[in-house]
């Protein structure tokens, strides 16, 4: 005989179980959820509930503050912090890259980027198909850094549906890609030459951050969206501690820094110089 299968949830997230869920989010990661997204939060985390038998949001908020099953708040995290990505996404960062950062760099250090919120790795990727075309055996380093250890590790693999290639310029895709054979037909990976020089890590940009060193170019797009103005000031006070003097932080084109204390200098649309 086949297992049962788990019993069905008993109701829709209710309004008490997602301020729980809210403040948990807030607290661990900074973001913040307004009402909207209740159903995104139900959504995403309906699978956990199924997979523990359980009926209501408010028995796993109760299992995840647990001290058994610990491992279960990162899984959580995971799912309520994961965001669409692409490559090249906002193609003017990356033309600021080629065209004025690099001929910029003096010689002989590595020219080091950080890109802060790196989701499934198409960000840093894209940042390491640029340097390996303009650089190429130069110095140079890519930082790749998320919260979610999930995303992180499909990230590791430098591997993605042949359908993502199209995002990627057609001379980079040629010359530093490799179409997938055999099992991994119907997949790309970004050749060993960029992705060795891509370094993933997990960080959390609500609280201290590790010693990560300087940067000339820290990419940190399209996840302040999701903080309040306090958080959006924290996590940029520990983000620009790692920008040197003369460079450059990249923030989404839909974001903004207005109300910010920065000392940053706007040079572009969402570029900024620390003087």
């Amino acid at each position: 005989m086949s297992p049962a299968p788990p019993p069905p949830l008993a109701q829709a997230i209710g309004e008490q179980e997602f301020r729980a869920f809210s403040t948990w989010l807030h607290r661990e990661a900074g973001i913040h959820l307004g009402e909207q997204k209740k159903a995104l939060v139900a959504g995403r985390l309906a699978s956990r509930l199924r997979h523990h038998g359980l009926q209501r949001f408010g028995e796993y908020y109760e299992l995840l503050h647990s001290p058994r099953h610990a491992p279960e708040r990162q899984i959580a995290l995971d799912l309520l912090t994961t965001n669409e990505t692409s490559f090249f996404r906002e193609p003017r960062h990356f033309d600021f890259l080629r065209e004025r950062i690099v001929p910029a760099h003096a010689g002989g250090k590595p020219l080091r980027v950080w890109s802060a919120a790196c989701s499934s790795g198409e960000e840093p990727y894209s940042i390491a198909l640029v340097l390996c075309s303009t650089l190429g055996d130069r110095p140079w380093e890519v930082l790749a850094s998320d919260l979610s250890s999930r995303v992180l590790e499909r990230a590791r693999q430098a591997r993605y549906p042949m359908a993502r290639a199209g995002q990627i310029p057609t001379a980079l895709l040629h010359a530093h890609c490799l179409k997938g054979t055999g099992r991994h037909e119907g997949q790309f990976a970004v050749a060993p030459e960029a992705a060795s020089r891509v370094r993933f890590q997990q960080v959390n940009l609500n609280g201290p951050l590790p010693a990560l060193g300087e940067f000339e170019l820290i990419l940190l797009r399209n996840v302040m969206i999701y903080f309040d103005a306090s958080t959006k000031q924290a996590v940029l006070d520990r983000v620009l501690a790692c920008l040197r003097p003369g460079g450059h932080l990249l923030i989404g084109h839909s974001e903004s820094l207005a109300g910010l204390r920065t000392g940053l200098r706007p040079v572009a649309p969402a570029i900024y110089l620390k003087p």
